[in-house]
């Protein structure tokens, strides 16, 4: 962990959902590496944003009790349901990071990790796939290559 938070050809993946890192750890990794190297990445599966309940994964029955998804015969942890909203609201509103490093966190830094040219700014010749969030950072309305996406969920907006 020490070498990828301190090589500045590395971009730091951070899952902000409270339950793969502890709050500090993100925290630590934030400072570390900074608002140009740490992405908000999750590790979703199919119960992300749907609640609690019972779920499958991989052929594998999942629990999701309060957020957490864990597999139901080990306990161990069967992904996130953390959504990259969800993970945009818990970077500012409970590690202080600014609104806008957060977003970028979150599209134009793994964007640029994965090389992806088109995608991660509203810029002149990109798709413009964006996220539009309430000031409460509960979600508004999806828009992929422009045009409106129908049927989203509303965010639950409590992680």
């Amino acid at each position: 962990m020490a070498a990828a938070l301190t090589d500045d050809r590395v971009t730091v993946e951070v899952i902000n959902d409270g339950v793969h890192l502890h709050p500090a750890v993100v925290r630590m990794a934030w400072a570390a590496a900074g608002a140009d190297r740490t992405a908000f990445v999750t590790d979703a599966m199919a119960a992300a944003g749907l609640g609690d309940g019972d779920y499958t994964l991989g052929g594998r029955r999942v629990r999701v009790a309060d957020g957490t998804a864990r597999l139901a015969d080990t306990g161990a942890i069967a992904g996130s349901t953390i959504t990259l909203a969800d993970a945009v609201r818990r970077a500012v509103r409970d590690l202080g990071i600014p609104l806008a490093a957060a977003v970028r966190a979150a599209s134009t830094v793994p964007a640029a990790a994965l090389r992806l040219a088109d995608v991660g700014a509203l810029l002149p010749g990109r798709y413009a796939d964006l996220v539009v969030l309430e000031p409460d950072g509960t979600l508004h309305a999806v828009y992929h290559r422009g045009r409106p996406v129908t049927g989203v969920p509303a965010s639950r907006g409590q992680r």
